[in-house]
C-alpha cells in the first residue's frame, strides 16, 4: 500500500494551533523546565484530545457497523477478491509477489509492499518482539529499498523467509494489528464521523488500502477532499447516495491516473453495484465481479 503522509490519520478533524514564541515576562517557566512554546504546544494537544474525546463518545453512540466481527470479515472476504480473486481472505498471510506496478513485493494480508514503506514497519514492529523472527536478517535491505521497487538484499531468501514466517500465529496477529491500525480503524472512525453506514464504511476501507492514508492527490484524504467538491457529507445533512456517488467517481479517476489502463472493477461491478443496488448497510447475500470472475456470499 501506500506510504503513509505526514497526516495523523486516526484524527480526521484537521486542528490548526497557533504557537507564538513570546519571552516570557519572568524566569518561573524556565525555573519549571517548561518553555512557552512547550506551553502552547501541551494546549493544543489537550484540545486535539478533547475533540478526539467526543468523537469517540458519538462513535460510541452509533451501530458497530463494518466493525462487527460479521462485517469486518465480510469486508476482509471482498478486500481479498480484488487483491487475490479469493473469498479466503486467510489465505493471503503468506501471500507475496512483485506485481509490476512499482511498489516492489506485496505481501501480507492487505498488500504490504515493500516499496510503500508500511511492510517495513510492520517487520520493525514484530521484531521488537520477536527479534528472532525470520524477517529480521533484511531489516537493512528494507530499509534501504524503502520507496523504490528495488529487490536489492532481498532477492533470493525473501519471499521464502516471508512465506515460513507467515505459518507464524504471531506475525499473523501483527499482520492483523497493522492493518487495522493503519488501514481498517481510521477509516471506519472517519466514514462513522462522516455520517457513512456499513457500505460507505467499506468504500472507505477498500480506497484506503488501495490508495493510501495520505493527502496527495491521488491518496484517500486527496479523494475524499476532491469528493467533498461534489457532494455534500451526509453529517451535513447531504444524501449518502449521492456522496458515495461522487467519492466512487472520484476513486476512479484516481485508479487511471495512476496507471491508464487499471482495472477498476472492484468499483465498476462490486461496490458501485452494492450502491446502485440501495445496500447501504452492505447486508448478505451479496454479489458482484472483479476482474470478470463472479463472487458470492450467502
Amino acid at each position: 500500500m501506500r506510504k503513509v503522509g505526514l497526516l495523523f490519520a486516526a484524527v480526521p478533524v484537521l486542528i490548526t494551533a497557533g504557537v507564538y514564541f513570546l519571552a516570557p515576562s519572568d524566569d518561573s517557566a524556565a525555573q519549571n523546565g517548561t518553555s512557552v512554546e512547550q506551553l502552547a504546544r501541551d494546549e493544543a494537544k489537550a484540545k486535539a484530545e478533547g475533540d478526539s474525546s467526543a468523537d469517540d463518545k458519538a462513535i460510541a453512540a452509533l451501530p458497530p457497523g463494518l466493525a462487527a466481527p460479521a462485517k469486518k470479515d465480510l469486508a476482509q472476504r471482498i478486500v481479498s477478491t480484488s487483491a487475490f480473486s479469493s473469498l479466503d481472505w486467510r489465505r493471503s498471510y503468506g501471500a507475496i509477489e512483485d506485481s509490476g506496478d512499482g511498489t516492489g513485493y506485496t505481501a501480507g494480508v492487505v498488500g504490504f509492499c515493500t516499496g510503500t514503506h508500511d511492510l517495513l514497519v510492520l517487520v520493525e514492529n514484530y521484531t521488537k518482539s520477536h527479534p528472532d523472527n525470520a524477517l529480521a536478517r533484511y531489516l537493512p535491505a528494507l530499509r534501504k529499498v524503502d520507496g523504490t521497487a528495488s529487490h536489492e538484499g532481498l532477492d533470493p531468501g525473501f519471499t521464502a523467509a516471508w512465506k515460513a514466517e507467515a505459518q507464524v500465529p504471531a506475525f499473523r496477529a501483527a499482520q492483523d494489528a497493522e492493518r487495522d491500525n493503519v488501514y481498517f480503524d481510521p477509516a471506519v472512525r472517519l466514514a462513522k464521523l462522516d455520517g457513512l453506514g456499513t457500505l460507505g464504511q467499506f468504500i472507505y476501507y477498500d480506497a484506503m488500502i488501495y490508495h493510501g492514508p495520505d493527502s496527495s492527490p491521488n491518496g484517500f484524504y486527496g479523494v475524499r477532499e476532491r469528493a467533498l467538491k461534489k457532494a455534500d457529507l451526509p453529517s451535513e445533512g447531504g444524501s449518502e447516495r449521492a456522496y458515495l456517488d461522487a467519492f466512487l467517481d472520484v476513486r476512479r479517476a484516481a485508479m487511471l491516473a495512476k496507471k491508464a489502463n487499471a482495472d477498476t472493477s472492484r468499483i465498476d461491478t462490486a461496490q458501485r453495484r452494492f450502491l446502485n443496488e440501495g445496500n447501504l448497510g452492505l447486508t448478505t447475500p451479496l454479489t458482484w465481479q472483479v476482474y470478470g470472475e463472479t463472487f458470492k456470499v450467502p
